[in-house]
């Protein structure tokens, strides 16, 4: 067999670009992803054995059943070690998950400590561990961002992990400051003021979130209440719909951190006059605010404990991710009747 080495251009190397979109719907305490259906398998009450909302990392375990099917050992001796020997063995559970053995190179999971390492498991041991990796958004809705639990605590800890982030980027834009003296009601303090973070995990939208196309959208019974975009990309998201707060278009209800994956949501007024629970269980009754967008995603409240009129609310939020995949093209190109060749006996000359 005859080779032929590539040409200067013959081979191409380039980025690829794509903006993968991405909707969620929070409803009833309830997340769902992209339109999804909750699929039921035939061994697994979940086919993807993960939760609605959520996002599964390499797609393995498509139905598998979840509990212990097999106790056979398939790799390594079947026998208890003897104490002090190493536990070599690999249990037989019925779905694919990761292990790796300990070593001289000190090879291990994340989520297994130094310490754990050092004193839990000796070398040639077995370590462990599981699939699906899933991921979904959650919401974390902070009352008092400054507020001490006790004596020489700092601010909350959830607050204060992004908050340089939050001022880093005024710049951009100046409600993404941590304190202003413009705006609504004469400016604001983000340490002082009701703040709602959405966290969107990197899977989601890998290296970051499109700006421009971000939006948000919350329901009152089925009917939109209010709407919101950074249409102006530069992250603030401005309310451009309303059924009753039309007064309020074009008011920033929050800002969007698109390299970290990061909605935060200060917008206090009211979008209608119902009035239901939405902080807490024992909190006052209050009308639907932008603060309290994605209520019920993963932040542990439910209708039974907030009331019939939680399942009123659902929330609508949609953006587009950035990815970057490189691709290499390479051309076999040949000359002119330089590898022709015919069965035909017909052919008049060589090359034909």
């Amino acid at each position: 067999m005859s080779f032929k080495k590539f040409g200067d251009n013959d081979v191409i190397i380039n980025t690829m670009r794509a903006y993968p979109h991405s909707e969620f719907i929070i409803f009833d305490s309830n997340v769902y992803y992209n339109q999804r259906p909750d699929e039921i398998g035939t061994r697994n009450s979940r086919k993807r054995n993960v939760e609605n909302g959520f996002i599964s990392l390499y797609e393995l375990n498509i139905d598998r059943p979840s509990g212990s099917i097999n106790s056979h050992y398939f790799i390594g001796p079947s026998a208890q070690p003897e104490e002090g020997e190493p536990d070599t063995r690999i249990v037989d559970n019925g779905r694919i998950y990761p292990f790796i053995s300990k070593d001289s190179a000190g090879a291990s999971f994340k989520t297994v400590g130094a310490v754990s390492y050092n004193n839990e498991f000796q070398h040639g041991d077995i370590l462990t561990g599981e699939y699906p990796l899933k991921a979904t958004i959650t919401r974390k809705f902070i009352s008092n961002p400054s507020a001490r639990v006790a004596i020489g605590d700092g601010l909350n800890v959830d607050y204060a992990a992004i908050r340089n982030t939050l001022d880093y980027h005024k710049l951009t834009s100046e409600h993404y400051a941590i304190t202003s003296s413009n705006g609504h009601g004469g400016g604001w303090n983000k340490d002082t003021k009701n703040i709602a973070f959405i966290h969107i995990p990197s899977i989601f939208y890998g290296s970051k979130i499109k700006p421009g196309s971000v939006n948000l959208e919350l329901y009152y019974t089925g009917t939109l209440a209010a709407a919101a975009s950074d249409s102006n990309e530069n992250g603030e998201l401005l309310q451009y719909s309303a059924s009753d707060a039309t007064t309020y278009n074009k008011k920033v209800a929050g800002v969007v951190l698109y390299d970290e994956g990061i909605i935060a949501l200060t917008g206090s007024w009211d979008l209608n006059s119902e009035l239901l629970k939405l902080k807490s269980s024992t909190s006052p009754s209050e009308e639907p605010k932008w603060k309290y967008f994605g209520v019920g995603a993963g932040d542990g409240l439910v209708r039974a404990d907030m009331g019939q009129k939680f399942g009123n609310i659902s929330c609508k939020l949609s953006f587009k991710g950035t990815t970057d995949t490189q691709v290499m093209t390479m051309f076999t190109r040949a000359k002119k009747g330089e590898v022709n060749y015919s069965n035909n006996p017909t052919y008049i000359e060589y090359g034909q």
